[in-house]
């Protein structure tokens, strides 16, 4: 399966995006001490990943992303966002920004887990299972419900080298997905912020519009450790710097 692919950062981000990023970076930092790792995801591909999320309703989509070996983290971002229980060397690919995402399967909250027979490295497959394929890091999507991990997801994180990450989404119209949110578990979000009510409203504040017409209410996005430690998300610019960030 050919699906949509980012290779190099480098496109404009919306504003909207940029602005909730600032605030989910925020909390990313307050919240360092809760994380055992951290991976740097760049806004750019972030903003592609949503995209291609609603392009492919209702279905879930798999996407692998590698890192670029000659982008470490910057030094003095990483260093700000290591808590005391930070461990080297937990993961694959570590200390480098992620470079590359490419959509390789689509499906319902199991079969998305299945890679292609165009995606997988013959060589190692029988030793990979599922997910025997070329990527570093994994990321799926759940439309309509929150980025938290259920038995299946945590089932193919044994098979990732890297970190596995969840990108859910909040938009409307719906479609055939009302918004799912009967589920336990630590929520990281980008939410629009908090709005007085108004008179003649309905539903929640939007945070951007896509360009598939769909407003979007809420993204949320974790990334964890086939052992169940959870892993830090860093939003970074194309210089490697956190969004929000200052050198002053």
């Amino acid at each position: 399966m050919a699906g949509p692919r980012h290779v190099h950062p480098g496109q404009m981000v919306e504003a909207w995006l940029v602005e909730a990023m600032e605030r989910y970076n925020e909390e990313s930092l307050e919240r360092r001490e809760a994380y055992a790792a951290q991976v740097h995801l760049p806004g750019s591909v972030l903003q592609d990943l949503v995209w291609w999320a609603l392009q492919a309703l209702p279905d879930e989509i798999l996407v692998g992303l590698d890192v670029d070996g000659e982008r470490p983290h910057q030094p003095d971002a990483e260093a700000a966002y290591a808590g005391e229980s930070h461990r080297d060397g937990l993961f694959a690919g570590q200390g480098f920004v992620i470079s590359e995402a490419a959509v390789v399967n689509r499906g319902d909250s199991y079969s998305v887990h299945h890679l292609p027979e165009d995606w997988t490295d013959d060589l190692f497959r029988s030793d990979r299972g599922n997910r025997g394929g070329r990527f570093t890091h994994w990321l799926h999507t759940h439309p309509n419900a929150p980025a938290v991990p259920s038995g299946a997801d945590a089932d193919a994180a044994q098979e990732t080298l890297g970190v596995d990450m969840i990108l859910g989404l909040r938009f409307s119209p719906e479609g055939p997905l009302p918004w799912f949110d009967d589920v336990d578990g630590t929520r990281r979000t980008l939410a629009a912020p908090e709005q007085p009510r108004r008179f003649g409203r309905r539903g929640p504040p939007v945070l951007g519009v896509a360009p598939s017409g769909h407003r979007i209410h809420e993204i949320q996005l974790i990334a964890f450790h086939r052992t169940g430690l959870g892993v830090n998300v860093v939003l970074v610019d194309e210089e490697g710097w956190p969004y929000g960030w200052t050198n002053d």
